[in-house]
């Protein structure tokens, strides 16, 4: 069985949470993914604390896919340093997982 991971990204506008979410998909790097927001973020740039919305998108892959999820995430995002961050998926159902393996297979 495959190791899966969800993916974490985000973005200041609901129609790039759509793009960034729909590519990856139709690229067969994420099986699924979804859209949360709008969220408040809260973080420190360019030496100063920031304050803005944004909308949070969450990926299901596997680990063999992660390297080409992130490439396409670092290619399609507009920002400079796009947050991507993986997390392991300790458990799922099996038919779940094995749904997540036959979406994200390379054709």
């Amino acid at each position: 069985m495959a190791d899966y991971l969800t993916v974490l990204t985000t973005t200041d506008d609901a129609e790039k949470a759509k793009n960034l979410a729909s590519s990856a998909v139709e690229a067969k790097v994420a099986a699924c993914a979804q859209i949360d927001g709008p969220i408040t973020s809260v973080y420190r740039w360019d030496g100063a604390v920031q304050t803005d919305q944004e909308w949070r998108v969450l990926y299901k892959t596997t680990t063999e896919r992660y390297p080409e999820l992130e490439a396409h995430l670092q290619r399609v995002h507009d920002y400079d340093t796009p947050e991507i961050i993986a997390m392991p998926v300790a458990h799922g159902s099996a038919a779940y997982l094995s749904w997540i393996t036959e979406e994200t297979r390379k054709d």
